[in-house]
């Protein structure tokens, strides 16, 4: 049995890719933060007892801060392959704490490498790269050569994390490989990132609970994929022979207006009517458009995105206001008691 030791395992992608690898037949291994509350909400499904359940997932306290502790834990668990996906990865608020942003994305990843290399493990590395690299882009659409022009602490750190993962396999000749991801979403989306933010909102709004909703600058264009699909990208780059830097993408490009207008329209609502502007919201140096050119992936890895843009929003929406409803009737039997 294959083992996988993910970081990040309690995110989006981490809980997508601990779903798909235990599919395959692995026993996870995920480090997740000692906190006073439980953050385990998008893995629960999955943490029971291996042992009553056939589930083999083991999670471990761990920061990416912790060299020492990284090194023991990789020697002790011997993984076959390492998924790097912790990090601060919400850009706007890497605006206000730049230290910590840079010392848990850029360092905490030559933590990872350095701890593989003290422990001499022979294992296959995936770290999480971002289109957020490109930044100002230098050409349209952007390719695993297009040259990197970061737009914010996060950007930055996610720089240093990439060119850290190809100098270790250039100089040690580790298999580690960087995901160049774009934006991928899903219901399990973090609710302060702009898209779940909107989708949620329109589901409370459409129920009654909410009346407005505050966004920053909605002519930005992303490039928005489904993120279920895009830990199976990962999971072929690191089935590859030889490592190397994927770009995943869809190679479409929409606004933040367009899924406010998708998502809004969805549930028959006139989005006018209820979203805001608050430049508290947008960013001191904006990332103005990213679409991404996935032809590697889809020659080398056989990856090619299915769930498109209009698809996405209509999963998300749906998704928060199955949750919604849920909740009010959680409430309503709450009363009755």
């Amino acid at each position: 049995m294959k083992k996988a030791l993910i970081t990040g395992i309690t995110g989006q992608d981490g809980s997508y890719l601990a779903d798909l690898l235990l599919q395959k037949g692995y026993e996870v291994h995920g480090i997740i933060r000692r906190a006073s509350t439980f953050n385990t909400s998008r893995i629960d499904h999955l943490y029971q007892d291996p042992h009553v359940h056939g589930v083999h997932l083991f999670l471990h306290y761990g920061d990416l801060a912790d060299a020492l502790n990284l090194t023991r834990m990789i020697d002790r668990i011997g993984p076959d392959e390492i998924y790097h996906l912790g990090a601060q990865s919400h850009v706007r608020v890497s605006f206000d704490i730049p230290e910590y942003t840079g010392d848990v994305t850029a360092l905490g990843t030559i933590r990872i490498l350095e701890a593989i290399r003290e422990a001499k493990v022979p294992t296959r590395f995936y770290q999480a790269s971002s289109s957020e690299m490109y930044g100002k882009v230098q050409a349209v659409p952007q390719t695993e050569t297009t040259p990197f022009w970061p737009r914010s602490p996060y950007a930055v750190a996610k720089v240093y994390a990439y060119w850290a993962t190809v100098n270790y396999r250039e100089s040690y000749g580790m298999h580690a490989s960087n995901g160049i991801l774009f934006n991928h979403e899903s219901p399990r989306r973090g609710e302060t990132f702009v898209t779940r933010k909107i989708t949620r909102a329109v589901a409370r709004i459409k129920r009654g609970l909410q009346k407005e909703l505050y966004l920053g600058n909605v002519d930005s264009k992303r490039d928005w994929g489904y993120a279920p699909e895009f830990v199976e990208g990962m999971w072929r780059m690191l089935q590859q022979d030889q490592p190397d830097d994927y770009v995943l993408a869809t190679n479409e490009t929409h606004t933040v207006r367009e899924f406010v207008e998708a998502a809004f329209g969805h549930v028959g609502l006139d989005w006018k009517e209820f979203v805001k502007h608050d430049s508290r919201y947008e960013r001191p140096a904006e990332v103005d458009l990213l679409i991404g050119d996935p032809a590697k992936a889809k020659k080398q890895l056989g990856w090619e995105p299915k769930v498109r843009f209009s698809d996405l929003v209509r999963i998300m929406v749906e998704a928060d206001l199955r949750m919604v409803d849920g909740m009010s009737l959680i409430e309503a039997e709450g009363k009755k008691r």
